[in-house]
């Protein structure tokens, strides 16, 4: 613990903030409970000059409220650090939880140097892309359960379509003639129709949005490698390019690996190695489409004309990464298949070597730089 520094650990939460502060020259534990009100966080941050009276060092955990209070720390040359809370050492056989003893246990773990792991937060700007991607899963989920309640709301008065998949251009052709007899159950049956269309109206506008931001400076690059591969378009390299935002933070692919939950989880003793199912852990949105992507890679490799097109006037090295990739992965796929294992465990494992070629490409801007890992 540095003696010239007071450290501070916060318990943020919507309408409070529990504060403990370790005084530096007594070593004392100072602790109270702060109300958040309309000015925000400058009465905390006023109060922690105040009793500091020197150099702070503030920590508190990721979050629903987000980045706003350190942000609004650092401009005031107060140092914050927002910590994974997943990452936060527990003490085996503790059972007690509350707000005080959450702060009490940060500051004490700041104070001793690094055993706490800070989270790399986004820019404002990186933050507004990343919601509005984080809108578009949104609006999806909308999109499913307005349609889930229309089709039950059919199939319980007798009604289902039958001639083909739902929600194709004959299925609207189909809702748009169906006549129930009772004049009430049409009714209802409009409104269900008509939240759909809302629900994908709005899905549209949200996609439209986020392709008009993939064109502009600083995604535009990033967006355009990641479309050189196979089973990326604009819409899922956008959301990859938002969700992880800094590519410089992840020294190897491995890292990145690790980051997106896809490397086995581990539970190994003395000379016994278990391994058992992916972790899941870190960015469970990426890791959804890296998976939609690695299915791609079980058909032959190939340039169709729309991948031929999103390839124009993108850099050859990254054009070369990705028909690497896809020979590669398409072997391992049948590799794998002829060994008899599951497919969905295939997928996973494609997508886990996937990532290592995508960590290859959105990298190189960073890899010049002094101490990154080649």
């Amino acid at each position: 613990m540095k003696e010239d520094i007071t450290y501070v650990g916060l318990d943020v939460h919507k309408n409070s903030i529990q504060v403990a502060m370790l005084m530096t020259e007594t070593g004392e534990l100072v602790e109270w409970k702060e109300t958040v009100n309309g000015r925000g966080y400058a009465r905390l941050i006023k109060r922690l000059k105040k009793k500091a009276g020197g150099e702070l060092m503030v920590c508190y955990e990721a979050g629903p409220c987000g980045y706003t209070l350190q942000r609004q720390l650092n401009k005031e040359q107060v140092a914050c650090r927002v910590i994974a809370p997943s990452l936060i050492p527990i003490k085996p056989g503790q059972r007690i939880k509350t707000n005080r003893r959450d702060a009490r246990k940060l500051v004490l773990y700041l104070s001793k140097g690094d055993l706490l792991q800070e989270v790399v937060p986004p820019t404002p700007e990186q933050e507004a892309l990343r919601e509005l991607s984080r809108c578009r899963a949104a609006k999806k989920e909308d999109v499913s359960r307005a349609r889930h309640q229309l089709s039950k709301f059919l199939l319980r008065n007798g009604l289902a379509y039958r001639s083909g998949r739902s929600w194709t251009k004959g299925h609207w052709r189909w809702l748009k003639g169906v006549d129930l007899e009772d004049r009430l159950l049409q009714q209802v049956f409009e409104h269900y129709l008509v939240g759909v269309e809302r629900e994908e109206e709005e899905l549209k506008a949200v996609e439209q949005e986020l392709r008009y931001w993939a064109e502009q400076e600083p995604y535009r690059e990033a967006v355009g490698w990641l479309r050189c591969f196979r089973g990326f378009d604009t819409i899922s390299a956008v959301v990859v390019v938002s969700e992880l935002y800094s590519f410089g933070r992840f020294q190897t692919a491995k890292g990145l690996m690790n980051f997106l939950g896809l490397t086995p989880s581990e539970n190994s003793s003395g000379d016994e190695l278990k391994r058992g199912r992916i972790t899941k852990a870190g960015n469970g949105r990426v890791r959804s489409i890296l998976v939609e992507a690695a299915w791609h890679y079980r058909h032959r490799p190939a340039v169709g004309a729309r991948l031929r097109q999103r390839r124009k006037g993108q850099p050859a090295p990254v054009i070369g990464i990705a028909d690497k990739a896809m020979r590669r992965l398409y072997r391992r796929y049948h590799r794998l298949v002829m060994r008899g294992k599951d497919t969905r465990k295939i997928v996973v494992a494609i997508a886990r070597e996937l990532v290592g070629f995508l960590w290859d490409v959105l990298s190189r801007p960073y890899r010049q730089q002094p101490g990154m890992a080649v």
